[in-house]
């Protein structure tokens, strides 16, 4: 089945969270109901500013983009694991780029040794993503990746 890359409007919202939900113990901040809840009202304002892309097989969403051209940062990027290694991610990514007006666009992943940035930290850096300043969000220790453009 062929995948479609597209902007994703709040009517994709009820298969986006499905994706969500099956990815949901990657993401640190995504534990509970509370936090899923909190999460989707999150991507409805994205949806609602045209800053979704998701990937599509049928009506299934297999790939998941938010992003702010305000901050210039991928704000959240997930591909549905039966799904993965099929350049899915990589066109989300180059179709943000694509909308992301000039400037440097920052990202935050999991930092050098944890398990979780086993594929997450590879992929950025091949797209031209470099480490940068150490952080956390959620009380989790991450690290900024930038990609200077």
């Amino acid at each position: 089945m062929s995948t479609a890359i597209v902007h994703a409007g709040v009517e994709r919202i009820g298969a986006w969270m499905e994706l969500v939900r099956d990815v949901r113990d990657n993401f640190p901040g995504l534990e509970t109901e509370e936090k899923l809840r909190q999460h989707q009202e999150t991507v409805e304002k994205f949806m609602r500013r045209g800053e979704a892309i998701c990937a599509l097989e049928g009506e299934r969403v297999v790939g998941a983009l938010l992003y702010s051209c305000k901050h210039g940062m991928l704000c959240f990027l997930a591909v549905d694991p039966a799904c993965r290694r099929r350049g899915i991610a990589r066109g989300m990514v180059e179709r943000m780029l694509e909308h992301m007006p000039n400037g440097d666009v920052r990202v935050q992943t999991f930092r050098q040794g944890d398990p979780r940035g086993a594929s997450a930290r590879p992929f950025y850096l091949s797209l031209g993503f470099a480490p940068d300043r150490l952080s956390d969000f959620e009380g989790y220790p991450e690290q900024d990746f930038v990609l200077k453009r």
